[in-house]
């Protein structure tokens, strides 16, 4: 089992920064892959990045050249550089992990993230 943690968000301006940070305690060994997905209001929850252990990333597209997901050195802590914020980034921002042989369905509490226009 993995517990997810993150921190970071808050309220900013349109063309802003914001960094999210996520660490995981408990199993973190089996961590196959770690991400961030965000929900908007009246929204489904949708993909925003994601890392793999061997540190691929994948991004959405509307997040793609502002946005960068990376890892701490020790491996349990991801991180979601943003960068140019729209107003549309505005979401509550949660913190995902995929498990070898026990699945995706670990999240954060999640963040919120708001840019103001």
């Amino acid at each position: 089992q993995v517990q997810l943690v993150e921190s970071g968000g808050g309220l900013v301006q349109a063309g802003g920064s914001l960094r999210l940070s996520c660490a995981a305690s408990g199993s973190i060994f089996s961590i196959d892959v770690m991400g961030w997905y965000r929900q908007a209001p009246g929204k489904q929850r949708e993909l925003v990045a994601t890392i793999l252990s061997g540190g691929s990333t994948n991004y959405a597209d509307s997040v793609k050249g502002r946005f960068t997901i990376s890892r701490g050195n020790a491996k349990n802590t991801v991180y979601l550089q943003m960068n140019s914020l729209k107003p549309e980034d505005t979401a509550v921002y949660y913190c995902n992990a995929c498990l070898t042989g026990f699945g995706c369905n670990y999240w954060g509490q999640g963040t919120q993230v708001t840019v103001s226009s």
